[in-house]
């Protein structure tokens, strides 16, 4: 027998990216909408994450300040580093910078799991649907068909809503049905290591350290957690980049596969911080997360009609630039005040993807010029003096071309 639930709106996916939108469209004055997940349960899965200051501000705007501070830190200073642990140049960031609002470190999982409460808070317990996999949809006048499995019972539910939303992730069942294999990802010969390790204070404490040597070797930490600092310790998450390219499955639900530290440790023998012990960094994480680095293509459209993308559905990106979050989260905020601002859901839609993918296709490709420029910077700079100027016209430009640009002019208005 098949269900027929009709909502006002429903998002396909309960990431960083749908949980924002439907808080985002319930401070707007949308109460009736659901969110579909394909996940059985929601759990705090991941490591770390960077949550930059204009999405912060969105985050603040919707009542989350109390839950951001005291489970994140807030980040003021990014170091880059050689193998040696010398450094080359940094910059403030957040508060520090001059910024009204902080950047954020925090642990996805964490996020994660203090958006669904709120969620749940304000729209009720089932406002989030579980364990329900997103197979078609279609057009009926002026509403969408949504066919879905309940994938507990296998029967099929049919959703009818004014507006899809796919929110669903890298591997978008909505942008696979509007796109199909028209925007494959972009791979890369490069491999992550991500793990998360307590481990004592380095540096400042609200320190990113940004590490290259000459083999093209990256190494990037940071702590994320306020609990941890108030206990004199820190939770650091580290995220290791190598010129190795290991060949994870794309046909994972996250790209990711366990990592071995036996595969990560020979990379870095040759670095010596005097500050921080980098074997027992990457030796002390209970799980390692191995991936491949990829992205995809800007799209000349995300959406069509009364269905639009939210987030790496729309706009997969390198985490170079400590942005992928940030930019879902931006992108929940405009499509919001769009909504609010408009009776046609499918003009909203339209000036929602005017107001956006500009903006995330350019970070797509700042993005892919940044990671190339870290890549080369040791063997193409002779001399630390050479290195620290690469170095700062590389963060000049990203932040002239990516961190100043406002995601939505209107995006915070009436919240």
């Amino acid at each position: 027998m098949t269900v027929t639930i009709d909502t006002e709106f429903l998002i396909a996916g309960a990431g960083i990216g749908g949980l924002t939108a439907a808080l985002s469209l319930h401070a707007h004055g949308v109460h009736d909408l659901l969110i579909i997940e394909a996940a059985k349960r929601i759990r705090p899965l991941g490591v770390g994450i960077n949550i930059q200051p204009a999405a912060v501000a969105e985050l603040y705007a919707l009542g989350l300040n109390r839950s951001m501070e005291r489970s994140g830190i807030k980040t003021e200073r990014v170091a880059h580093l050689d193998e040696k642990g010398k450094l080359l140049w940094s910059e403030a960031r957040g508060l520090p910078s001059g910024s009204p609002y902080p950047q954020i470190s925090i642990h996805r999982g964490v996020l994660e799991m203090f958006l669904l409460r709120a969620v749940k808070a304000r729209l009720g317990q089932h406002a989030v649907r579980t364990g329900t996999r997103l197979v078609s949809f279609h057009e009926d006048g002026d509403r969408i068909v949504v066919v879905a499995i309940d994938q507990s019972t296998g029967n099929e539910v049919r959703f009818r809503a004014k507006g899809l939303i796919g929110a669903d992730g890298i591997h978008s069942a909505v942008r696979a049905q509007l796109k199909g294999d028209g925007n494959a990802v972009k791979r890369t010969p490069i491999t992550m290591w991500r793990g998360v390790t307590q481990c004592e204070r380095f540096l400042d404490g609200r320190t990113m350290i940004v590490a290259n040597d000459v083999y093209s070797t990256r190494l990037i930490a940071y702590p994320i957690s306020s609990e941890h600092e108030k206990r004199g310790t820190a939770l650091v998450n580290w995220v290791c980049m190598v010129s190795a390219d290991t060949r994870v499955r794309l046909d994972r639900p996250d790209w990711s596969e366990t990592g071995k530290l036996e595969d990560i440790l020979p990379f870095f023998s040759h670095w010596r911080f005097d500050w921080l012990d980098i074997d027992a960094l990457l030796s002390g994480s209970n799980t390692i997360l191995q991936y491949p680095m990829v992205d995809r293509d800007p799209l000349d459209r995300w959406g069509q009609g009364r269905v639009t993308l939210l987030g790496d559905a729309a706009h997969l990106m390198y985490p170079v630039g400590a942005n992928g979050a940030s930019q879902a989260i931006l992108d929940a905020s405009a499509l919001a005040f769009e909504i609010s601002s408009r009776k046609d859901v499918e003009a909203a839609f339209t000036h929602y993807e005017n107001a956006r993918r500009p903006v995330t296709s350019k970070i797509v490709l700042e993005n892919r010029l940044r990671d190339r420029t870290e890549r080369t910077l040791a063997v193409s700079s002779s001399n630390d003096g050479e290195k620290a100027i690469v170095v700062e016209g590389m963060v000049s430009r990203y932040k002239q071309n990516v961190e100043t640009q406002k995601a939505h002019q209107s995006s915070t208005e009436g919240q």
